[in-house]
């Protein structure tokens, strides 16, 4: 090795070494604590609320939201929020808003480019179980809703996001998201409208007054333990399992690709149809069955009475059976 590249190869060793004692030596001073190291500054504001509402409105961009019942029969919302993009928080016409308030400058946003440890979240704190409209808009923001509350209408639209929904609603549920999961479980509704371009949903214990529609681009749709009017779901791309569910009308499923699988499914009428995939699983009574496939195999019970079955794949295999006595 030439001596010059030996030089070149202690200084930069070198420069490591004084690199490392001098992070140890900020550190040690800041007592290892890396938040002291963020370039965007957060802090907590809380309001309290006392005048009375019966809806509730969220207008935010990066803040996670979460809804807890009050335990000190108080409502009130915290913000932990950037100091130069706070929300503003209000009851006006009956309305509970929380609208974000953008005061960042362009030289704010370089501090993106930096060390950001925080998270934007708001927590809202609830005495009552009950309000009529709940509307939530974000942009990238994970919504958490337990089971202790009741809506009439709700209405939460998100670009890059997860939906963890647990609450009830007497008219519809609707649930728009890009990027990101959306889960219900354990819920009654009138109805129930899911839409998502890349992203898993999954559907749980739930009874519905009426329709089930999800609308999926690319993800997995998963339903279970569901009696409803009708089970309406359009897809790209994505595997779709039922499971237990009943619905008084129909299924009407479509996908380009992935399989569809029904177990422990029934419906007045049943239509499905799938460019490539599979279909497959168990009906709780018997139907009169229209089944084609240009590349698959067909295995379905020669049954003569029932409502109508329609399976139609391009490239699938189609195999369902009827289960009697809780077999097959």
């Amino acid at each position: 090795m030439r001596t010059r590249t030996k030089v070149w190869l202690i200084i930069a060793a070198s420069l490591v070494l004084i690199g490392c004692i001098l992070f140890a030596g900020v550190m040690t001073t800041l007592k290892w604590d890396f938040m002291e190291l963020a370039t965007v500054k957060y802090e907590t504001n809380a309001y309290e609320i006392s005048e009375a509402f019966d809806n509730i409105s969220m207008n935010t961009d990066t803040a996670d939201i979460a809804f807890v019942l009050s335990d000190d029969g108080n409502c009130r919302v915290e913000c932990y929020e950037e100091a130069n993009a706070k929300h503003h928080v209000t009851v006006e016409d009956g309305t509970l808003t929380v609208e974000l308030i953008d005061e960042r400058s362009v030289y704010d946003f370089i501090g993106y480019i930096g060390l950001n440890f925080g998270s934007p979240k708001i927590t809202v704190y609830l005495p009552k179980t009950e309000c009529t409209k709940l509307l939530i808009n974000g942009d990238t923001s994970d919504v958490e809703i337990p089971n202790d509350f009741m809506f009439k209408d709700v209405d939460i639209s998100l670009s890059t996001g997860d939906v963890d929904f647990c609450a009830s609603a007497c008219e519809i549920i609707k649930v728009k998201t890009n990027t990101g999961d959306i889960c219900i479980e354990n819920i009654s509704a009138g109805s129930l409208d899911l839409s998502v371009s890349t992203g898993k949903v999954t559907v749980s214990d739930m009874s519905c007054e009426g329709d089930v529609n999800i609308k999926v681009s690319t993800g997995k749709t998963e339903l279970n333990n569901i009696r409803c009017k009708n089970v309406i779901s359009d897809g790209d791309t994505g595997k779709m399992l039922l499971k237990n569910i009943v619905a008084e009308g129909k299924f009407s499923v479509k996908r380009s690709t992935g399989d569809i699988t029904l177990e422990n499914c029934d419906a007045a009428e049943i239509f499905i149809e799938t460019d490539t995939g599979n279909v497959s699983g168990t009906l709780l009574s018997e139907k009169v069955f229209f089944v084609e496939t240009d590349t698959g195999r067909i295995n379905v019970p020669k049954t003569t009475s029932g409502g109508r079955c329609e399976i139609s794949t391009d490239t699938g295999d189609i195999k369902l059976d009827v289960l009697q006595n809780g077999k097959p």
